[in-house]
């Protein structure tokens, strides 16, 4: 798959098999290399150090058969030899966290405040983490979580299930794959299930930070609400989600006036703080709780689960 780019003075060029069509330059090349951190990767593909078939590209931009992208030379100083590593309680709490694993995928149930994967300064996420705890696995990412949202996170051991995970994925409405959360959102839902069918579209605020609105020029987005049980004016939620747009969930909720609670970016401050004072909501409750899919072309079926969190628990219990 890989031959030698001599005249380029270290760097190498690799032609894209049937098992990488579709896949993203910039997650290509984050797989190819390992450990170096998303803002690297940008910044080489910015400033044209990367070629496809000899031309510029964007990180965006899907590979296809045969395509021969060029790779720079990079020295990527690995957590060990920078004398670091995650911290051992994350390495205990990561090694706790599995909650399935064969010979193809791994799931984990991941803690809130742990991101899906390093960088914008976070030196280990939860795929970082995994990789350490799993040195003879080559792991991958499946899909992300954000950070500040539990609950069930698939690795790929095989890039065989990565690409056809993926395809699940991308297929029209989510259909390939169920994916359900479970959320705390602010006052009384109605009873039945509540869907959302309204675009949204991501939007960068200064410095960066990505913020989500409903806009008729976003991607279409469709979240299902079903209310479980309502606690001291709040409503328990179970949310079933046929697309996987950047805070979804959050977005939607804050949409249909209830939104997910302990959210300080899309949610309501007041609750948001009554919530802490009364009952010890430090954190966003938003878990995703649930997946189900078929591998092998539908014929070995996973309904992969991660228990709600015991800091959500306790919340729900002292709601009464």
């Amino acid at each position: 798959m890989t031959q030698p780019d001599s005249p380029s003075g270290g760097a190498r060029t690799v032609r894209i098999p049937d098992d990488r069509a579709g896949q993203r330059l910039d997650n290509f090349l984050l797989g190819q290399l390992k450990g170096a951190p998303r803002s690297l990767v940008y910044k080489l593909v910015r400033s044209g150090q990367v070629r496809i078939n000899g031309g510029r590209a964007k990180a965006e931009r899907k590979l296809e058969v045969g395509d021969e992208v060029r790779i720079p030379p990079v020295r990527i100083e690995s957590p060990q030899d920078a004398g670091r590593s995650p911290p051992k309680a994350m390495l205990a709490a990561m090694e706790a966290s599995i909650v399935f694993e064969d010979a193809r995928l791994l799931a984990i149930n991941k803690p809130s405040g742990v991101a899906s994967h390093g960088g914008s300064g976070i030196s280990f996420g939860a795929i970082e983490t995994m990789r350490v705890l799993r040195p003879r696995d080559n792991l991958e990412l499946v899909h992300r979580l954000d950070r500040d949202t539990s609950g069930l996170l698939v690795l790929a051991k095989k890039r065989s299930a990565l690409t056809e995970l993926q395809r699940l994925l991308r297929e029209d409405h989510g259909s390939g794959i169920e994916k359900r959360y479970l959320a705390l959102l602010v006052g009384r839902m109605p009873d039945g299930v509540m869907s959302v069918d309204v675009p949204l579209h991501v939007g960068l605020r200064q410095g960066g930070e990505r913020h989500v609105q409903v806009n008729a020029i976003g991607k279409p987005s469709i979240s299902h609400f079903r209310a479980l049980e309502r606690r001291d004016g709040q409503s328990y939620c179970e949310i079933r989600i046929e697309t996987g747009r950047t805070h979804q969930i959050r977005v939607h909720a804050q949409h249909i006036g209830h939104p997910v609670a302990g959210d300080d970016k899309y949610g309501d401050a007041a609750a948001n703080k009554r919530l802490r004072e009364q009952v010890g909501l430090k954190r966003l409750f938003l878990h995703a709780a649930t997946l189900e899919f078929a591998l092998d072309g539908g014929k070995a079926p996973y309904r992969l689960n991660a228990p709600l969190v015991p800091e959500l628990i306790d919340v729900l219990d002292r709601l009464g």
